[in-house]
């Protein structure tokens, strides 16, 4: 193509409401009335072919025990290997394609995700993962499309960088994929992200071996056919979901191709996977990148000259969406002796009120929790503050499995900073409080820096500029994402990019371009114009004596 195209200006993708009487509303009911009336068979997809496995997983629906939504193909290690091959078979001629037709295959995927297929992405994520519509829509639909136009534009952006050139020479650098393949692991929590990470390896260039979370297998199925759609080559992302990750990962981990790691997931799982590749240095071809976004235990803090109802407000959204399940969520409050009765005893009536159950009723602020692990987790930290001396259950704390994986919204008091619940990532519907004294700002700014090895989110509760600024100052290295004034959930592509340091990651902020850059080796190359032909320089000739 003879010529510079000028990409589509990326927009946030509008949130739709889904009121009563909306077209929204009624495609959304459809769509996972047709979602749950048809169970899937996935298959694994390996250079572009699926594949059907002799061991099949049931898809779980999380808030209802009897709901059949399918089954998938669990990959083993043989595929594993197959899945490497692939990827590295389609490397050389998806990093030769030009840069606008490989855009562009992201583009429209972005405009499928936006229009036709936006339904059938927000059912699949209802059902499997239990969100709301409310929750879905703005994950499943509008955060999966604004990564991939944002991602477009990003790596526009990052091509576009080029050096300075001087008499006689032109300068250029080359914005190379990885010398391998890249691996993609995702979380159930967000089928945003477990889209954006092999896409946003792919659309530079990288092919991908990539492993979803086992309880979002529906969602991420639906992503690769979308992807599919939209164009994408053979053996560029090649899907595989398994209920075997160790078979899976050691396969991978081992191949000396192996040139980058996409993950999000548990601290755990990635501290393990960061040791097996120190291990395993001597044998890789190249140094591999590794971008990962684990746990927080997220803070809100309030000051004195706080407005209540929207400290509330943004303690209930920040806790309590999505059951909690957000490496986001808000986990722990600190709260002024000044405007404590008034908080606590609000917060008690509202949080008490919430709706819980099914995300097919759209009345529902709170669905289930993921799983039985989860649900046996944070049930024990619950029973763990009930029974305490230490703690207080201020409201919930009501636990029911018989049908799904329901746990109240639940809020704890904590006489101790250091307590279990108000240190320990608990990942479920879970807040706890803790009581300062207004003159003790400064200590308690000290706990809640030093409380955890977590620095993901945190906000700040304030109409006072002076001391807004002060936290934020003093607790500059505690959160990734500091928020003034809101809950600390729910950053937007492209306006709020995301990530947190300490134990929550390496900080490679999703949503901004200095992600992709991750994802890329430069090559810089410098072309003479006019050679030299002669290797002696001026300063070696003979000085000439009056």
């Amino acid at each position: 193509m003879n010529g510079y195209p000028k990409l589509p200006i990326p927009i946030n993708e509008p949130v739709k409401d889904y009121a009563p009487g909306s077209s929204e509303r009624a495609a959304i009911l459809t769509a996972i009335k047709l979602a749950s009336e048809q169970p899937v068979d996935v298959p694994l997809v390996i250079g572009g072919e699926a594949v059907y496995t002799a061991e099949k997983i049931k898809i779980k629906c999380p808030y209802d025990h009897a709901q059949s939504l399918g089954v998938y193909s669990s990959a083993t290690a043989d595929h594993a290997r197959d899945a490497i091959a692939a990827a590295l078979q389609a490397r050389t001629s998806w990093q030769d394609m030009p840069w606008q037709a490989r855009l562009a295959i992201f583009l429209k995927a972005a405009d499928l995700a936006a229009g036709p297929w936006r339904q059938r992405l927000n059912a699949a994520t209802v059902l499997g993962q239990c969100k709301t519509v409310q929750q879905a829509e703005i994950d499943s639909a509008c955060e999966l499309v604004d990564f991939l136009r944002f991602n477009v534009d990003f790596a526009h952006q990052i091509y576009s960088e080029q050096p300075l050139s001087s008499a006689e020479v032109w300068n250029q650098v080359e914005y190379r994929p990885l010398d391998g393949f890249v691996f993609a692991v995702t979380p159930f929590n967000f089928t945003a992200i477990a889209a954006n990470l092999p896409t946003s390896a792919a659309l530079m260039g990288n092919t991908v071996v990539w492993k979803p979370s086992k309880h979002s297998v529906l969602s991420a199925h639906v992503v690769m056919q979308l992807l599919i759609e939209a164009g994408l080559p053979d053996g560029v992302i090649n899907f595989l979901p398994t209920a075997d990750s160790a078979a899976v990962g050691e396969v991978i981990l081992n191949d000396e191709h192996m040139a980058g790691i996409h993950f999000t997931g548990s601290t755990a799982i990635f501290q393990m996977m960061w040791r097996k590749i120190a291990e395993n240095i001597d044998h890789y071809k190249s140094y591999p990148r590794l971008v990962g976004e684990t746990g927080g235990k997220n803070f809100v803090i309030a000051h004195s000259s706080a407005a209540p109802q929207a400290l509330i407000t943004g303690l209930i959204r920040g806790a309590f969406e999505y059951q909690g399940q957000k490496c986001s969520a808000a986990s722990r409050a600190y709260i002024p002796a000044s405007l404590w009765h008034e908080i606590t005893s609000e917060l008690k009536q509202q949080v008490a009120g919430l709706l819980v159950g099914p995300p097919t009723d759209l009345q529902n602020f709170v669905g289930a929790v993921i799983d039985r692990n989860a649900y046996d987790e944070i049930k024990g930290y619950i029973d763990f503050a009930r029974h305490d001396r230490g703690h207080e259950i201020l409201t919930g704390g009501e636990c029911d499995d018989d049908k799904g994986f329901f746990i109240r919204p639940t809020v704890v008091i904590a006489s101790d900073p250091r307590s279990k619940l108000m240190t320990e990532e608990i990942f479920g519907p879970v807040l706890t409080l803790y009581k300062y004294e207004d003159e003790a700002l400064d200590s308690i700014l000290d706990e809640i820096d030093q409380a955890c090895d977590y620095a993901l989110t945190g906000a700040v509760f304030a109409r006072d500029r002076t001391v807004i600024n002060y936290i934020a100052n003093r607790l500059r290295h505690s959160a990734g994402n500091f928020y003034i004034n809101d809950k600390p959930t729910g950053a937007v592509v492209g306006q709020q990019p995301f990530g947190g340091g300490r134990k929550s990651g390496t900080n490679d902020k999703a949503g901004s371009a200095l992600n992709l850059t991750r994802w890329c080796s430069a090559r810089t190359i410098k072309e003479t114009m006019v050679s030299a032909t002669d290797y002696r320089y001026a300063y070696m000739e003979k000085e000439i004596s009056d």
